[in-house]
Order: C-alpha cells, then structure tokens, then sequence
C-alpha cells in the first residue's frame, strides 16, 4: 500500500513467464504517457469504427499491468462484455515498491502527479479508440483503490462508477506516517473527508455510483476502510446532488444480505441507493479474506479465488446504474 513497505508480495502467487508471455499478446500492447507506462487491451471482438466501454484498473503495490491483469481477470471479461481495458502502470522511480502515491498532498489534487498522468491516460485512450465517453470506470486494488477514489474525486467528469478493493477514503492521510496510522484503524470522519472531496470537486460536481469489496481478515488495510470509503461518497454524493449532507442516499443501506458460495467464503451485500434508486453504493465484507482481490486468479498477486468474483460483479453493477 506505501512506499516504505516492506516487499509484502506471496512469492507462491507470482506470475509465470507463460502466462506472461499470453498477457503480451498482440491484443495487450504497451504505451507511454508522461514517463508512466500503460497497457490497452481490446476485445477480441473490437473493430475500429465500433464504440466500445472503458475500464481502468489501477494495480497495488509491488504489482505491474500483466499481475493485475492476470489476477483479476478483467481482459477475459472484457472478451465476454466486449469493453477496453487500460493499466495504467506505476514506476519504482516514483515509488520503491510500485505503489500509486494516493497519501501525498501532490497526488491528490486536480492538474497535478499522478492524478494529471492517469486522466491524460485515459484521455490517450479515448483519442486512440472509439470510447463511450458515459461508459467509462475505473477501479482499483489497495494502493490502486485509494488512487481510484482520488481519481473520481478530481476528475469527476471521465468517469461514470468507482470500484474499490481494500482501498481508504478520499484524502485520509497527508503523509506516509499517516498513511500507515489509517491502514491499521481506519482514517478521519467520513463525513468530513466527503465534504473535502466535495469541494475538490468543485464546478466539475456530480454523483458518482460505487461498489466496495474487503475482507475482514485484511491485515494490511483495516475493514472498518471501507465504511470509511462508502460514508464518505454517501456525503460527497448527497452535495454534489442537492448541496445537503443527507437526503438522497441514506447513511443506511436499504438491503443487507447474506451470501454462500459452495466450497469458498461466505460474504455480506449491502446496498445504499438514492431515493429514486436511480443510483447505488454497494459494499461486500468477505468473510476470512485477506488483503486481496475477490474471486480472483491465484497466478496473480493478492488474489482470493474463494471469493465473489469482484471483476464480474463489479462490470455487472455498473451497468445497472442509471445516472
């Protein structure tokens, strides 16, 4: 998740030169924007005078473009749902260990590091391809979630839904120091955080749909994050909708359920939603997992295939919201 972490990486996920090599193929191809390198990949039904959906995905620390792309699986589902996956890729020069600067006052500002890059990324992207400009997401895992929520934050206008894995509300900490004080408990009032994000906003304001996954055996970012995360953008979304705090999207969810899966981990659904339903937060709590992307594959790094499977859940969701 930081800079100065130790390498947290599980030397059994790591991925093999084969699978490497599949993630390289011609449909995966490597650009650069600003000194960062970047990854497309299409469908493998694109055609060039066809629109198509983007997702960016933002990858953790210690991680690269092929890892994420391997573990999460999103260009297999890209093939089946016909969209275009970016991974944008971070560099040791900017961080020791590859993490996406999300605890840096520099990095969380509109026009500015990483927030800049990532933006002119996707708008490489959308000047490369045919994109639907009302159809593009983004989401991350860890360090990549918390950039994730940055990114929604100062570039409201690119995207049209958030997905977050074990990641931690919109400028929680100002420091590395800090940084690790809400990874082990949880960052400042949510409320407080979601007005500041409001007003980093600014004329660019608008609701934003975001759907949440974290295991509450996660020892790297505490679970209590991800309330943090979603009564945050609960407060965020509520002024950039009517200027009130309340009113829109209830601090209660209107659904909680409980879910098996047969032979992997049972986890809990809970659903926030406007009062026309015309817009959704979903959070899931999965039981026993650790730092991890859910239902993911185990050649990829910080992956827990025993868990809902967060990629198809998550593209899935996004299409349902209406705003």
């Amino acid at each position: 998740m930081l800079g100065s972490l130790p390498n947290v990486i599980n030397t059994s996920t790591l991925v093999s030169s084969s699978e490497q090599q599949e993630a390289s193929s011609e449909s995966f191809k490597t650009y650069t924007h600003k000194g960062k390198k970047f990854k497309v990949y299409l469908p493998k039904s694109y055609h060039i005078l066809k629109s198509y959906p983007l997702m960016v995905m933002l990858h953790g620390c210690t991680q690269n473009a092929d890892d994420f792309a391997i573990g999460t699986q999103m260009n297999e589902l890209a093939d089946e749902k016909e969209f275009i996956v970016v991974y944008p890729q971070q560099s040791s020069n900017s961080n020791m260990n590859k993490c996406w600067n999300w605890f840096e006052p520099l990095h969380q500002i509109r026009g500015f590091g990483e927030p800049a890059i990532i933006a002119g990324i996707v708008k490489k992207v959308q000047n490369m391809h045919f994109i639907q400009k009302n159809k593009v997401f983004i989401a991350g895992l860890s360090a990549g979630g918390a950039m994730s929520i940055v990114m929604g934050v100062t570039y409201p206008e690119l995207f049209a839904g958030i997905g977050v894995s074990a990641g931690i509300e919109y400028q929680a900490a100002l420091n590395v120091f800090n940084a690790y004080s809400v990874m082990a408990s949880k960052g400042p009032s949510p409320v407080k955080q979601g007005r500041i994000a409001y007003q980093q906003m600014g004329k660019r304001a608008k609701p934003l749909p975001l759907i949440v996954f974290h295991g509450n055996a996660d020892s790297t970012v505490n679970v209590a994050n991800a309330d943090q995360v979603v009564h945050q953008w609960i407060t965020t979304n509520n002024l950039a909708y009517n200027g009130r705090i309340d009113g829109w999207i209830q601090d209660s969810p209107v659904k909680t359920r409980e879910e098996k899966i047969l032979f992997g981990r049972d986890y809990t659904t809970y659903r926030y939603e406007s009062s026309k339903g015309e817009l959704a937060i979903d959070k899931y709590i999965i039981n026993g997992m650790g730092h991890a992307w859910s239902g993911g594959n185990s050649a990829g790094s910080y992956t827990d295939p025993k868990g809902p499977n967060a990629s198809r859940i998550m593209w899935d969701f996004f299409m349902s919201q209406k705003v």
